[in-house]
């Protein structure tokens, strides 16, 4: 291979690896002080092209310069992390004390939000912002030419680290934020006015996630699907370098930037698993990034975010439940055929909740890429019906649950060695691992086409017919699951989740609990995939993605984290509001996206959580003995 075309690639892996790195630094800065997983960073950078896009021609008409070009670039940064501080003033400020998780839920809700009011503000069409005067041409370097603009953009990557360096030890606010990322209690104990540190944070990152978007506009159109595009990337870089090292998140870059430029060369059908594949042998060998260290105690004891305490049905809520049922089952009786394939959807999604439900409330596992293992029963089920084998609907039903298990415990064994966020983010990288496979090998999943003709046997074809088959099997598989949270497998998951130390001192073996609840999670999620393959009639890769992971995450954290059956509750509310809300307008994410922050905010603890209190329960009741 020819030498000089090397050189370009490593270049052009430069270039890129330096926007990424200004994007990624942003984050990392911000989850370091405020503990946030915060998914609106991709919001910000999709802001910072689509202002830029707007203020930079106009400033070029008054003076056209490379210095009025990069002053428009600073200035929409500048805009963007002023956005960045109301969204903190108006939303996360009264949300610090809530769980993560639900921190995490609102920023989705910010997303949401967002990517509507862009598309209100500056129409779905893609719009083109104007090259850098001057930095138009190619420079010649061994025999090539390469784009003056890359090199300036590979100098921007150097340049941003080292103003970062003299402001994390040249000034007070830098010490802070150091400071905050080692202890935030600490700090807070000192007298710091941490709602002050934190509004100047969400300026900082923002701005940084502002200045990324913004330097992007001679390369890529700024679009409305900007946010999650690069949302996933820089949590990469910010977990390979260490959660709030912006050197790690440097060198991190540097790593993503060359694997992806050379990846395309040496692998091109295995691209999209290359950076997620790094990123999970990191963890796996460094569990807190190549620059990161573990959190510093802080000496207040938090409550587990999941269910504290374990109780029996009432008589009451025994006839409740079962009027439910009822009212469920008679759904085709009483509904037409569009009703009965909404229920029909809700039972199958919740199942799926159920299941993170049990990884999350009961065993503490947070998963960012369940859906991995839906889609692993959904693509098992429809590959063993269209392929070769030409299965039986019985027999593939069989194998998605297996099919699912069996990837949850691959994975599972690795992911159980981790804790806290790194493990979220481990879940999320073999997710996208089994989404890259499913989108990239072509001949075997279809692609992004996907699978057709996945169709039950025909004397489950009917839709009513179909109907009470999902609801026997994921209203069983539920009542399965609820039996082992209630049996001592279930009180030994949440022992280890409360305490792993004092679980092991007891004699508990922490980490086979936790993979086999994690491997048993996993196959009823694919039990779910297989019939909803059998439902649409169909599969593809977005089965297997972040969208409908995070949609599973929400309808456990809206039906409530602290009860057992809340994701039930979640999962109906959820999938019931987005199929009222859809047809209604085209901006159906942005009334989704209210709904879930005011959710978030008027009943932290879930709707059925909400309800328990109410009724004037405890919130974490004694637990009563369990009978095996």
């Amino acid at each position: 291979m020819d030498p000089s075309f090397l050189v370009l690639q490593a270049l052009s892996g430069l270039a890129s690896a330096s926007s990424l790195f200004v994007i990624a630094s942003g984050l990392t800065i911000v989850f370091g002080v405020t503990r946030i997983v915060n998914f609106a960073h991709g919001s910000f950078y999709m802001l910072g092209a689509y202002i830029a896009v707007t203020l930079v021609p106009r400033l070029l008409d008054l003076s056209y310069s490379p210095a009025t070009f990069f002053l428009g670039v600073l200035l929409s940064a500048l805009l963007v992390g002023l956005i960045g501080v109301a969204v903190e003033v108006l939303l996360l400020r009264r949300i610090y004390r809530v769980p993560e998780l639900f921190q995490l839920l609102a920023t989705f809700g910010v997303v949401l939000i967002v990517e509507d009011l862009v598309l209100k503000v500056w129409g779905p069409v893609d719009i083109a912002g104007p090259r850098a005067p001057s930095l138009r041409h190619g420079v010649e370097i061994l025999g090539q030419r390469f784009p003056a603009y890359e090199l300036v953009l590979i100098a921007v990557g150097p340049l941003v680290l080292g103003l970062l360096w003299l402001l994390m030890h040249r000034t007070r606010f830098g010490v802070l934020i150091r400071a905050a990322t080692q202890d935030r209690e600490m700090v807070g104990a000192l007298g710091v006015n941490q709602a002050r540190l934190f509004t100047l944070t969400l300026f900082l990152g923002a701005s940084l996630a502002g200045l990324g978007g913004a330097l992007q506009i001679p390369r890529i159109p700024a679009n409305a699907h900007m946010d999650l595009s690069v949302i996933t990337d820089a949590f990469v870089v910010t977990v390979i370098g260490g959660m709030g090292s912006v050197p790690g998140a440097f060198v991190a870059a540097l790593l993503i930037g060359q694997l992806q430029a050379f990846g395309i060369l040496i692998f091109p059908k295995v691209t999209l698993v290359l950076v997620f594949a790094l990123m999970a042998v990191v963890l796996v060998v460094k569990p807190w990034g190549l620059f990161g260290r573990p959190e510093a105690a802080s000496g207040r004891v938090m409550p587990p975010e999941g269910i504290p305490g374990l109780r029996r049905f009432r008589p009451a809520e025994t006839a409740l439940a079962g009027l439910a049922i009822v009212a469920l089952l008679a759904v085709p009786l009483l509904g037409d055929a569009y009703k009965v394939k909404v229920a029909t959807e809700i039972l199958i999604f919740a199942l799926a909740a159920f299941s993170l439900q049990f990884l999350v409330g009961v065993g503490g596992l947070v998963s960012f890429g369940h859906a991995a293992y839906f889609g692993l029963g959904a693509y098992a089920a429809g590959l063993l019906v269209t392929g070769p084998f030409k299965a039986p609907m019985e027999v593939a039903l069989i194998a998605a649950p297996l099919a699912a298990a069996v990837g949850a415990a691959l994975f599972g064994y690795f992911i159980v060695r981790l804790s806290g966020i790194y493990l979220a983010m481990l879940t999320l990288a073999f997710g996208q691992i089994v989404y890259a496979i499913c989108f990239q090998w072509v001949e075997v999943t279809g692609g992004d086409n996907g699978v057709v003709g996945v169709w039950p046997s025909s004397w489950a074809a009917g839709r009513t017919t179909y109907f009470y088959l999902v609801a026997a099997l994921s209203l069983t598989a539920i009542v399965a699951l609820r039996r082992v949270i209630y049996a001592p497998f279930g009180y030994g998951l949440r022992a280890a989740r409360d305490s792993a130390t004092r679980a092991e001192a007891i004699g508990l073996d922490v980490r086979t609990h936790r993979w086999l609840g994690f491997t048993l999670a996993g196959a009823a999620a694919g039990l779910a995939g297989g019939l909803y393959a059998f439902l649409k009639g169909s599969i593809d890769p977005t089965l297997t993605g972040i969208p409908l992971s995070i949609d599973f995450l929400v309808m456990v954290l809206v039906g409530g984290i602290q009860t057992v059956m809340g994701p039930l509750v979640g999962a109906a509310f959820f999938h019931a509001l987005k199929d009222a809300v859809m047809p209604l307008t085209e901006f159906w994410r942005l009334l989704l996206g209210i709904a879930i922050i005011a959710t978030v905010l008027a009943f932290p603890r879930g709707l059925a959580g909400a309800a328990e209190a109410l009724r004037g329960r405890k919130v974490a009741p004694k637990p009563v003995e369990a009978s095996a």
